[in-house]
């Protein structure tokens, strides 16, 4: 069985060899970090930077770990703005912070010596009129979307050592990211048509270029969707606001799938998921990613008891124990054995892996689980 089949006959609830062991790749401040402590080069933390997951300097850094696999193994085509809009200084700030016009077209605030998302401090979609001025001309179909001729170069199923996903986009996600979180909230209750209108913009080209990726004849072995769409005491949309306008979405692309071999969707969204599972299950996404055991306290357990082998998960391994001693990572292991028994699971980081991650206490955990006697 090669790593590929092993990691597949998993989330399948197929007999399988070994427990895989899964990342999901690093803050460039703890490659860093690592680079100057000596455990990698300084051109492997710039390679990772640079190119990021699946990249060589990925897959170096991985094995020097004990990692095997990147579960963000993606590719797909351009479901975002094209062109996307300059990034513009909207304002310099005297503490050094400045409010930017990001690439999506949200204002953001970036402060100096803060590594973590910028915050969000206004919207620009603020009415139907610069939505379709600025926005509905940026998230139009085109053939430039897809480079068909990139897909048909990759290797086939039988050539490649581990899984590759096919990327089918963000049917909500993407509209936080346009939005903001408080104008995603108020525009459903202050201007519903706009909302159905934006959903199915987004949404309906996600179809055309899922649709368009499939038939350039490459072969995937799951999908993956990418949402965040959740916080850590529930989803930032009513469940109710979902299955109605969402939900469709959903299953419209994935009944594009079975076709084309992919039995095994995925959706990362972080934050607590509990409301929204149902309806991505109901819809055709079967396996969850991340399973939040921080704040929202996720595990693959409840899940399974609720809704039995319909639900698969990758994630729920908590990687603060990585700042700690290996007594912590023995304790999370042992956490870990009862889940990995119920099949259809395999734990993985939540998350990249912080700055605060000492590089011998993430190896240790790589050889324990590695190493793991179910």
């Amino acid at each position: 069985m090669t790593e590929r089949e092993n990691i597949l006959a998993i989330l399948r609830y197929q007999p399988y060899e070994r427990m895989p062991v899964v990342s999901f790749g690093y803050w460039p401040e703890t490659l860093r970090k690592w680079a100057e402590e000596g455990h990698i080069s300084a051109g492997e933390a710039e390679g990772y930077a640079r190119c990021g997951d699946n990249s060589e300097a990925d897959f170096a850094i991985m094995r020097r770990l004990g990692f095997d696999f990147n579960w963000n193994a993606c590719v797909g085509g351009n479901v975002g703005l094209l062109p996307p809009f300059p990034e513009t200084v909207l304002e310099q700030r005297e503490d050094g912070g400045k409010v930017l016009r990001n690439a999506e077209g949200l204002p953001v605030l970036v402060k100096p010596g803060i590594v973590s998302i910028p915050s969000e401090i206004g919207t620009t979609p603020t009415d139907r009129r610069v939505w379709e001025q600025e926005y509905l001309p940026r998230l139009q179909w085109t053939e430039q979307r897809v480079d068909l001729a990139a897909l048909k170069a990759l290797p086939d199923p039988d050539g490649r050592r581990y899984p590759r996903a096919l990327h089918t986009g963000s049917l909500i996600g993407f509209m936080r990211n346009l939005l903001g979180v408080e104008a995603l909230s108020y525009l459903y209750a202050d201007d519903e048509p706009l909302f159905a209108e934006i959903v199915d913009t987004l949404a309906g080209l996600c179809y055309r270029v899922t649709e368009r990726a499939l038939q350039a004849g490459a072969k995937f072995d799951y999908a993956r969707f990418r949402e965040d769409i959740c916080f850590n005491k529930g989803p930032l949309v009513s469940p109710s606001v979902f299955r109605r306008y969402i939900g469709p979405h959903y299953k419209r692309i994935t009944e594009l799938l079975p076709d084309h071999g992919i039995d095994i969707v995925s959706v990362d969204c972080d934050g607590c998921i509990d409301a929204l599972l149902p309806i991505w299950l109901e819809n055709g996404v079967n396996t969850m990613f991340p399973i939040e055991v921080g704040t929202p306290g996720g595990s693959i357990g409840p899940f399974r008891s609720a809704y039995g082998k319909k639900v698969r998960g990758v994630g729920g391994m908590n990687k603060t124990v990585f700042a700690r001693d290996y007594a912590a990572i023995d304790r999370e292991i042992e956490r870990l054995r009862p889940l990995i028994a119920l099949g259809g699971y395999i734990p993985c980081p939540d998350h990249r892996i912080a700055p605060d991650a000492k590089f011998e206490n993430v190896q240790y955990y790589c050889e324990r689980l590695a190493s793991l006697s179910l």
